[in-house]
């Protein structure tokens, strides 16, 4: 039996972002938070509020610019201190003084940061194919399977990108969702497909502003993204215990960025997972949230 799920809950935080949650279970329980990636929303994460809502609470927010969370317009608004610093707000506004955090994608990228900064904020962490911030930029400048694998970022950066999004009902979305280049993925259905239109109707730019406000980007001619950085690696240094899930044939993410990753991680774990997509938490809920389990004991 499942844990029924609440949706339509929203914190108005100090810093005066108002985001979206969905929830399960007791709020008097422990934390465990979400955090999905592009081009999704809470609703990634049914499955687990569903499960974990038994014995945790678990939540699920709409990160900023995403479906009913708050939208700003300008770029410089999803700088990745920003989105964090929501979260962090948020956790408290929740009762919490610590939490497990889970995140995927777009949300691992915040997760890492937020681990890096407030390690005593997390109890744990898990990780499901999102890269850590030090080894992603070496990748993105020395990796050139990497920087082509990557290449769709330098897309969604583009001005007007929204608008090729949005053509034909979204379908570059929904190529997306169905496997990036992989076989069609049985979970994105027919009830499932209007759930994401939806969110998609309600504005593309926060979403596609994550990839503009990152200087983590494939280098191209006049611009040598993450080369221009000073990145010293004692400064990306975790010190929350965490479970990283590799879905080993994620085109996007070659399992290459997860070498080297223990000398940043002090107590690390990592699952990979041969077969599917970057889409496993969609693929294989079962199977996910086994691993979250068992890293929780």
């Amino acid at each position: 039996m499942t844990a029924p799920i609440t949706e339509n809950q929203f914190a108005t935080l100090s810093n005066g972002t108002r985001l979206h949650y969905a929830s399960a279970g007791d709020p008097a329980r422990p934390l465990i938070l979400f955090l999905h990636g592009f081009p999704e929303f809470w609703f990634e994460w049914q499955a687990q509020l569903a499960e974990f809502g038994h014995d945790w609470h678990a939540v699920a927010p709409d990160l900023r610019g995403f479906n009913l969370s708050d939208q700003p317009s300008a770029v410089s608004a999803y700088r990745a201190r920003h989105i964090a610093e929501d979260l962090r707000l948020l956790i408290g506004h929740l009762g919490a003084k610590q939490c497990v955090l889970v995140a995927h994608d777009w949300g691992g990228a915040i997760a890492w940061n937020m681990a890096i900064s407030w390690p005593d904020l997390f109890s744990r962490m898990v990780i499901i194919n999102a890269p850590h911030p030090y080894l992603f930029a070496q990748a993105l400048m020395h990796d050139r399977l990497q920087q082509q694998a990557s290449a769709y970022m330098n897309f969604l950066r583009k001005p007007g990108v929204e608008a090729l999004l949005a053509e034909n009902d979204f379908a570059r979305l929904e190529a997306l969702l169905s496997g990036m280049g992989q076989p069609a993925a049985g979970w994105f259905d027919g009830a499932v497909r209007e759930r994401y239109r939806e969110n998609w109707r309600r504005g593309l730019t926060g979403g596609v502003n994550y990839y503009r406000a990152s200087p983590l980007y494939p280098p191209v001619d006049g611009d040598p993204g993450p080369a221009a950085l000073t990145l010293d690696p004692e400064d990306f240094r975790v010190r929350v215990k965490t479970l990283v899930i590799w879905r080993e044939k994620d085109v996007a993410l070659s399992t290459r960025l997860l070498e080297g990753l223990a000398l940043f991680v002090d107590q690390l774990e990592i699952v990979r997972v041969p077969e599917g997509s970057h889409w496993v938490v969609h693929e294989e809920p079962v199977l996910v949230n086994s691993l979250i389990r068992g890293f929780l004991l």
